[in-house]
C-alpha cells in the first residue's frame, strides 16, 4: 500500500492535503507533517494544505487556500479522516485521484487507494512509517515535517498515556526527536491553557456527574460557555479532565455550539464507539465523537452510557 501510495506522489505535480473539521493536534500533524516532507522531498511539486485554521493549532501550520481549479489534475490525500462527511473543505472529491490514509476503523472506505492501519497511535505515526519506506526511494524528513509529526503523535497518545502508545511509537518518538526541534516549546504551546478556559475546567471537574454504574457526564450549554468566554472547541478540549478520578469508567462531555450538541465520548476500558455510532457518531474504542441536535437526545445518551457501564 505504502508503495503505491509513494508512486502515486511521484506521478502527480500537484498534491491537495486534507483533514477532518475541528482539527485535533494529529489532523494538523499528519497533514502539514506530509506536506512539509513532500515538499522536502518534491520541491518541483505544487504541494497544498487545506481546511479551516483552528486558532489553537496555528503555531503549528497555516492553512493554504486554493480555487477550484487546482483540483483538476491533482491528487488529493485525506488524513485522520474516518467518514467522508467529516472530511474539512468537501472539494476533496473532485481531484484526479483519491488517497485516504487513517487509523480509524475503516467503515467508510472512500478512496482509489485506502491505507488504514487501527494498531497505529496515530496518523502521524503513520506518515512517519511512510517515509522510513520511502527514504531509499526519494523520501528526506525535514526538521519542520519532524516537528509536526512528533506533536501529531504526542496529540494523540496524550504524552505517551494513552493506552494506543506501542514499543513502536516510543521507538519512533526517540528517532523523530534527533531532528533538534524543541519538543517542549511544541509541549509549551499545546498544552498552555487561558484562564477562562482553566476556570471552567474547575466548573467542570465540581460539576460533573458521576453515577454508581461508572458512568459519568458534564453538560456544557452555550450559556455557560458565554459566562467563561470560552470557546466550543476550546471547552471541546476538557473532554480528558476526568480521565483520573476513581470510580469513573466511561465518560461523555456535551458541549453546545450554535444549533447542535458536540458529544465527546472517553473510557478507560469499556468499548464506547458503538454507542456513538448509534448516534451518527464514531471514532475509536476508548474515544469517540458525535453531534447530536438535543438535550433530549443527550439524555438518552446518558442513559445508554450507564446501561452500558453496568454490564461492563
Amino acid at each position: 500500500m505504502k508503495q503505491q501510495i509513494l508512486n502515486e506522489i511521484k506521478a502527480f505535480d500537484t498534491i491537495i492535503i486534507h483533514r477532518h473539521v475541528r482539527p485535533d493536534p494529529d489532523a494538523y500533524g499528519s497533514q502539514c507533517g506530509l506536506a512539509e516532507l513532500l515538499k522536502e522531498s518534491f520541491p518541483e511539486k505544487n504541494i497544498y494544505v487545506v481546511g479551516n485554521d483552528e486558532p489553537s493549532l496555528t503555531f503549528l501550520y497555516k492553512m493554504d487556500e486554493i480555487q477550484d481549479d487546482v483540483y483538476q489534475e491533482a491528487l488529493v490525500i485525506v488524513c485522520d479522516t474516518a467518514n467522508q462527511e467529516r472530511i474539512c473543505d468537501q472539494r476533496y472529491d473532485k481531484g484526479k485521484k483519491l488517497i485516504k490514509i487513517d487509523h480509524h476503523p475503516n467503515e467508510d472506505p472512500y478512496g482509489d487507494i485506502v491505507w488504514v492501519d487501527t494498531s497505529a497511535s496515530s496518523v502521524s505515526e503513520m506518515i512517519y512509517e511512510f517515509y522510513l519506506f520511502g527514504k531509499d526511494q526519494g523520501l528526506t524528513l525535514s526538521k519542520k515535517a519532524a516537528s509536526l509529526i512528533y506533536a501529531g503523535i504526542v496529540g494523540d497518545t496524550g504524552r505517551f498515556l494513552f493506552s494506543n502508545t506501542t514499543k513502536k511509537t516510543f521507538q519512533y518518538a526517540s528517532e523523530i526527536i534527533d531532528y533538534g526541534f524543541s519538543f517542549t516549546q511544541i509541549y509549551d504551546e499545546m498544552y498552555k491553557t487561558k484562564l477562562n478556559v482553566a476556570k471552567l475546567n474547575g466548573y467542570v471537574l465540581q460539576n460533573f456527574v458521576l453515577t454508581d454504574s461508572g458512568a459519568a457526564y458534564i453538560k456544557l450549554p452555550k450559556e455557560l460557555l458565554d459566562e467563561y468566554r470560552v470557546t466550543p472547541s476550546e471547552a471541546s478540549q476538557l473532554v480528558g479532565a476526568l480521565g483520573n478520578i476513581e470510580g469513573i469508567k466511561a465518560w461523555v462531555l456535551f458541549v453546545e455550539e450554535n444549533n447542535e450538541i458536540r458529544v465527546r465520548f472517553r473510557s478507560k476500558g469499556i468499548v464506547i464507539n458503538e454507542l456513538a455510532k448509534r448516534f451518527k457518531g464514531g471514532g475509536h474504542p476508548l474515544a469517540a465523537g458525535a453531534t447530536i441536535d438535543s438535550w433530549e437526545t443527550a439524555d438518552q445518551i446518558i442513559q445508554e452510557l450507564v446501561a452500558l457501564c453496568k454490564t461492563s
